[in-house]
This record gives C-alpha cells, sequence and structure tokens, in this order.
C-alpha cells in the first residue's frame, strides 16, 4: 500500500508559483497495475517522483508499506560518471539483491557489450533505457514505477521491456505513467487521472481513459 497523507506540490517559475498539486489523500494498492494519466505538464512524473522518494511534498507525506522501484524512465536513477556494471553493483548492494545475478541478467536483457564497462555519461539515451530497464528488472519490487520510458528506445527493445514486464504483472504492480492508451490497456486495470491538480481515482481502467479523453476534447 502507497498512502498519499495530505500532500501538495508548488514549483516557482520564471511567472511565479505554480501549484502542481492540491492536499490530496489517497491510499494507492501497491500490488496492482494502475495507470496515472494527465495532459503534458499536469504533473504526473512530478507525483510519481514523489512517491518514489526521489523528491518531497511541500506539505503532508509519503507512506510507503511496499517495496517501491525508482521511476523507471527518470535519468537521476543512474550515476553518470559510474560504469554501466558499476551502477548495476552498486544498486543491488543497496537493494540487497545478488550482485552477480544482478550483472548477469543486465547483461543478458540490455546487450550493451563492451559499453557496460563504459561511463553512463558517455550512452545515448537508448543505451540508457536499456541499461535501466535492466537494472530495475534485476531486482524483485513489490511496485515498479514506470515514466513513460516502455515508449523508449528502438521498436524491438519496446516490445522486449514491455514483454518483460507484462510477465511480472502477476507478482508485482507497477504505477504506469504513459500518453499511450494502448500500453495503459496492455498492462492496467485500474486508473489515477490528475486533472486541475487533483487525483481522480477509478477503479475501471476504461472509465479512467475516457474521462482522460473527454478532459482533453473539452480542453
Amino acid at each position: 500500500m502507497i498512502i498519499l497523507d495530505n500532500i501538495s506540490k508548488s514549483y516557482y517559475t520564471k511567472h511565479g508559483l505554480r501549484n502542481v498539486l492540491l492536499p490530496t489523500s489517497l491510499k494507492i494498492p501497491s500490488h496492482e497495475n494502475i495507470a496515472i494519466l494527465g495532459r503534458n505538464g499536469a504533473g504526473k512524473s512530478t507525483l510519481l517522483r514523489m512517491i518514489s522518494g526521489v523528491e518531497k511534498p511541500d506539505v503532508g507525506r509519503v507512506i510507503r508499506l511496499s517495496n517501491l522501484s525508482w521511476p523507471i524512465g527518470f535519468g537521476g536513477a543512474l550515476h553518470p560518471a559510474l560504469t554501466g556494471r558499476q551502477n548495476i553493483e552498486f544498486t543491488a548492494r543497496i537493494h540487497s539483491a545478488n550482485v552477480s545475478d544482478a550483472v548477469i541478467f543486465v547483461e543478458d536483457f540490455a546487450e550493451l557489450g563492451t559499453y557496460l564497462d563504459e561511463p553512463v555519461q558517455s550512452y545515448s539515451s537508448g543505451m540508457r533505457a536499456k541499461l535501466a530497464f535492466g537494472l530495475s528488472l534485476s531486482i524483485d519490487f513489490d511496485c515498479y514505477l514506470i515514466d513513460e520510458a516502455i515508449s523508449t528506445g528502438d521498436r524491438w527493445f519496446r516490445e522486449k521491456a514491455a514483454s518483460a514486464f507484462e510477465a511480472r504483472r502477476n507478482r508485482s504492480g507497477m504505477l504506469f505513467v504513459s500518453h499511450n492508451p494502448q500500453l495503459v490497456k496492455r498492462f492496467c486495470d485500474r486508473g489515477i487521472v490528475l486533472v486541475d491538480r487533483k487525483l481522480v481515482p477509478f477503479s475501471d481502467i476504461e472509465e479512467a481513459i475516457d474521462f482522460y479523453n473527454f478532459g482533453l476534447l473539452k480542453g
């Protein structure tokens, strides 16, 4: 379970204070597959970062009663000065995972070859995505936080990553940020729509998508 306890978030911009999320309390099941939908700039990625702990809310607190991944797709999960292999080893130790098993898994999944021993700062965006995906899948999380990342990389890799997450649906949950309705329907059973700085939960993914699409048409 993930508990949002009266959290809110704002940013200062050159145009003044921008409120992203009004005070919100919500319980999110971490064992289910839930989409987070919203317009570009609505604050979906910010919400995911707050849930993960990468970013803090202005007020309130996020209570995590499950083992959550970092936001997959968020570049801050990888240290640019370390090699791919060093990132794997470091992350595996933090999460008390078997280091050797993690390295072997990522080597096979990401297929980076000799680049695995090069600094991540020399990687292309596609190579970073492959490393981040492989690294996240090498660790068993109760819930995966996915920020658009399945939409990155070449077509072959997107399908490989999607198939890997689909295989985990029965034993792990996910919070999935995406603008792709087909991906959302493929992976998610429920949805949360971020609209007008509020979270609107739905128990059915079709209802969430319809509400989201209506909001786009209305806007």
